[in-house]
């Protein structure tokens, strides 16, 4: 029978900071001020410690180091360096750069603090294994080191599913940052960019900068004030970059934020079919039908048969969102009916599509967001169309817009301050 290893002993940091330097006989060199990683690995590997001898700071090497204990770091060299400590590139300091500051918890989408971070050794190496985000590890800071010790190991977040702000630390800024964020939802990651700091949001928003269509939708989930935030900050070439990428009416929203002297210049700057779509939803009330209508839909005419509206979302490039209905309408461009991708998949192709489609209800832009919920709720509908004077498909409503409206604001924040479970 063969025996399991056993598990490998957990480290508090906080012990481990203020804790002698000894030599491999025992003997006091010093005191431990600093736990340095770097951050290149799922579990960063231990490089070296920041500590006081002899009155001066100085570099002391993960391959000088033999044991790391509650109480003391042992040495297994003969020798110490003693120049003045310099960081190196990648090198983070676990007491300064991440020991009482937010983290990201992946796993929760949520920001968490670091009351504690556990050290542990795996593979020949000390490594980080995780971060205590509850209240034994802020215990076991306040107490005396002879209590502190006492305070056993409760639940802690495993490191693999946490990322650290890095924006403030000099030596990793040119790190490609916060790959875990492609984990998230664009919603979670807007989430957390609106519990965060302006600095730390920064650091999501820049993060997420490296890929277009993730930025954009990241973009699109923000609220009013933080998108603003971070558009200003940005040249005009910038937010037009964004906005291009961004759905027609969030992008209308986005465009009316900004100064009234910088709207033209950026619109100058979309792509010519982005420009038509925005400056045609820019005039529109945000709160009313027209201010949350897309225009990306598919209307067909009533002589199309099945398999030709079919062929038409196949083809057609508009979000999945607004495509849960095609639209029927006459010679003069009217809406005279609707019908569910669902049915229109269940009919036979070769039917004309007016005998399978039926009467669905229709708003008027100026219709405020009240009346769409409720229509909305009625007709158990998940997009709504909009229409002129004429009875002219304009586009369409989606009920993630209303909802967005008509709950109340921030109903789907989760930060928690002590990050507990």
């Amino acid at each position: 029978m063969v025996s399991e290893a056993p598990a490998p002993v957990v480290v508090h940091l906080s012990l481990v900071i203020g804790g002698d330097l000894r030599d491999s006989g025992g003997g006091r060199l010093g005191r431990v001020d600093d736990v340095i990683v770097r951050l290149d690995a799922e579990y960063p590997p231990v490089s070296g410690l920041l500590a006081s001898v002899a009155s001066r700071q100085v570099f002391v090497p993960a391959e000088a180091v033999k044991e790391i204990r509650q109480d003391a770091v042992v040495l297994g060299a003969s020798r110490l360096d003693l120049r003045p400590f310099e960081r190196r590139a990648q090198e983070v300091l676990l007491k300064k750069d991440v020991l009482d500051r937010q983290l990201i918890n992946v796993d929760g989408a949520r920001l968490v603090r670091a009351n504690e971070i556990e050290l542990a050794r795996l593979d020949g190496w000390y490594r980080v294994v995780g971060v205590d985000v509850g209240l034994r590890g802020m215990a076991r800071r306040v107490l005396p080191r002879r209590l502190a010790g006492r305070v056993s190991l409760g639940a802690f977040l495993d490191w693999a599913s946490v990322e650290p702000f890095t924006g403030h630390v000099p030596t990793v800024r040119l790190r490609v940052p916060h790959p875990k964020l492609a984990r998230l939802h664009p919603a979670e990651i807007a989430d957390l960019v609106e519990a965060a700091s302006h600095r730390e949001g920064e650091e999501i928003m820049r993060a997420v900068g490296s890929d277009g269509e993730l930025e954009a939708d990241v973009f699109e989930e923000l609220d009013a004030q933080h998108l603003r935030e971070f558009l200003e900050e940005r040249s005009d070439e910038e937010v037009a970059e964004v906005l291009a990428r961004m759905e027609p009416d969030d992008a209308a929203d986005a465009l009316g934020d900004l100064d009234e002297h910088r709207r033209e210049p950026v619109a100058r700057l979309l792509p010519p079919v982005q420009r038509r779509k925005v400056r045609a939803l820019v005039g529109f009330d945000p709160a009313t039908a027209g201010g949350l209508m897309s225009p990306e839909f598919i209307c067909v005419y009533d002589t199309a048969t099945c398999a030709e509206a079919l062929d038409r979302v196949r083809r057609s490039v508009a979000s999945p969102d607004t495509l849960a209905w095609v639209y029927v309408m006459s010679r003069n461009r009217r809406l005279r009916a609707g019908i569910q991708i669902v049915e229109l998949l269940r009919a036979e192709p070769a039917a004309d599509i007016i005998d399978v489609a039926g009467h669905v209800p229709r708003v008027s832009a100026d219709v405020e967001v009240e009346e769409l919920a409720r229509l909305m709720t009625d007709y158990d509908l998940t997009v709504l169309p909009v229409v002129d004077d004429r009875d002219q498909l304009l586009g369409v409503v989606t009920v993630d817009d209303v909802l967005e409206l008509v709950l109340p604001r921030g109903w789907r924040r989760r930060f928690d301050l002590l990050g507990g479970e």
